[in-house]
């Protein structure tokens, strides 16, 4: 599994803030140079974000970017959605046949069992993890548990 740089810059972005909630707006200048991004990248994070209700845009004289609800009802999973794609969705199969017809291994597939034990692993976490969580430094003691069939010794 891969972070796009979207899910990278956009989590990013929400934890700055995050750390700002109740405080002050951001403007996009100010989020663009703490984060080292680019104002038009910054400024297409932020839209996506705001059009997906994780971010609310002030006017005014103060005005600049807010969290729409506080850090500690936003868990990271309403991020990542926002940003991209989960890791196996239900056009998982289609995404991996040559001629867009279904799978030659439709019927008796074994590797969508490992994607989609993969996708419940991985959900349950970010559905455990807040941004107020991750401002805390406790992004690593998600409220889910690990399933049973997994090694945890690596």
């Amino acid at each position: 599994m891969k972070v796009t740089a979207l899910e990278e810059y956009g989590l990013r972005c929400m934890i700055l803030l995050a750390r700002n909630a109740g405080v002050e707006s951001l403007t996009l200048p100010e989020i663009s140079a703490k984060e080292g991004l680019s104002l038009p990248y910054a400024g297409k994070l932020l839209m996506i974000l705001k059009q997906s209700g994780l971010v609310k845009a002030v006017r005014g004289r103060r005005g600049g970017y807010t969290l729409a609800k506080p850090p500690e009802q936003i868990v990271l999973r309403e991020v990542f959605n926002a940003l991209g794609e989960p890791v196996f969705g239900p056009n998982h199969c289609e995404r991996y046949t040559e001629n867009g017809e279904c799978c030659v291994h439709n019927e008796d597939c074994t590797v969508r069992t490992v994607w989609g034990t993969f996708n419940r692993f991985v959900s349950g976490y970010l559905d455990s993890v807040t941004l107020a969580d991750l401002v805390k430094g406790n992004g690593n003691s998600g409220k889910s548990e690990l399933p049973s069939q997994v090694d945890q010794s690596n």
